[in-house]
């Protein structure tokens, strides 16, 4: 199997099935000399850990990350990063009956299909449990573009039919983690909730948006065509698990406005530089960095893992039958895909700081040549 490494610069390999021993990854071109400990990890994890909630699925994942590599007296080496997260409350036998009768609309029959072969443990490699490793890698990446300036946030902005107003990044940032819906709207957060524990005692679930946002991101970032900004965060949010649909900027409401309308006439900042007055284009334009807050939506779908009566096709018997994925399941995925949505997104600024030049990468202090450090290790015999 491909397909398990994001990042042209800063790499990021995972590994890991859902009732497997461990998941984990490798960092690969994260600089030398960034101070780093398991805590700067560990916070992000426990975000998108399960357990953290009634709304959330009920299996109990402590996701204590380990780090194996690649760091030297608290400071990163420059070598490859290994990070390791023991799962500790794998229950693989509610998935039995699928092992040759497919869940609707899981990965169960594409995988059997293309491999002749799966782990069908909770889903195996197509459990959104991998995304425990992005987020992992997500927070290191969010630690290198803090120390150039750069922040970013997401929250949860529509469950359903309930939409939350546009809120300020400062709000954001404020409230977003002050409910287990994270929305940074406290009255809609209430009724998306009362609307997830409608759909969940009902044994359904329901599908929801997360809107996020950057700030401090520099000018020239993004290499066209393929290699565009937006070409590559849209890769990394499709990759998330669920997702059905990306935007930046207006999005699909561009449809809606006129050229007139939707271009950012220009001005000068007060140091003379050209800058747009609004920011219709998402903080994007020609594929480059404008140098304003880059903005958009992941939309994801319900969960499919629904203790609801459903048909499936048994290919080892050749019956049909009715099913019940027996299990724990979340009943809405955006609350705990905040800080996934978060992590791609730090992991596609990052890979692009260090493909620019922003960022230096072999080292933090971009210093080359000079070897006595404040990080560098001590020799105890000199003391």
């Amino acid at each position: 199997m491909n397909g398990n490494r994001f990042g042209r610069l800063f790499q990021v390999t995972t590994f890991g099935e859902s009732h497997g021993k461990a998941m984990g990854c490798t960092i690969s071109g994260c600089p030398a000399g960034l101070e780093l400990s398991e805590d700067d990890i560990q916070g992000d994890l426990d975000r998108r850990k399960p357990g953290q909630s009634m709304i959330t699925t009920s299996r109990g994942e402590p996701d204590a990350v380990s780090i194996k590599s690649g760091i030297q007296d608290g400071y990163t080496t420059g070598t490859p990063i290994g990070l390791v997260i023991q799962n500790k409350d794998a229950r693989s036998g509610k998935y039995e009956p699928f092992i040759t009768a497919p869940r609707p609309s899981h990965g169960d029959f594409t995988y059997s299909a293309k491999f002749g072969t799966r782990n069908w443990g909770g889903g195996g490699r197509s459990s959104a449990r991998e995304t425990v490793n992005w987020v992992a890698a997500g927070a290191i990446a969010k630690k290198l573009l803090a120390q150039e300036g750069i922040e970013l946030k997401a929250h949860v902005n529509q469950i359903g039919d309930v939409e939350a107003p546009e809120v300020s990044f400062e709000e954001i940032k404020e409230h977003s983690e002050e409910n287990d819906v994270r929305c940074a709207h406290p009255e809609t957060a209430a009724e998306m909730q009362e609307l997830i524990e409608e759909y969940q005692e009902e044994g359904d679930s329901i599908g929801g948006s997360i809107y996020f946002e950057a700030r401090g991101v520099p000018v020239g970032l993004g290499a066209p065509r393929f290699d565009s900004l937006s070409a590559r965060l849209g890769q990394a949010m499709m990759a998330v698990p669920a997702t059905t649909a990306f935007e930046f900027g207006l999005g699909t409401e561009a449809a809606e406005w006129t050229g007139k309308d939707r271009n950012d006439d220009w001005e000068f900042d007060e140091e003379g530089n050209p800058t747009p007055v609004e920011n219709d284009h998402g903080g994007i334009q020609g594929g480059i960095s404008s140098g304003e807050p880059i903005y958009g939506e992941v939309t994801l779908h319900a969960p499919t893992s629904i203790p609801k009566s459903q048909q499936t096709a048994d290919w080892e018997t050749g019956e049909l039958k009715e099913e019940k994925v027996i299990g724990r399941h979340d009943p809405v995925l955006p609350p705990r895909g905040v800080p996934v949505v978060e992590a791609m997104l730090a992991l596609t600024l990052v890979d692009f700081m260090l493909l620019s030049g922003r960022i230096n990468p072999d080292r933090v202090d971009g210093e080359p040549g000079k070897y006595d450090t404040d990080y560098h290790p001590s020799n105890p015999q000199n003391e």
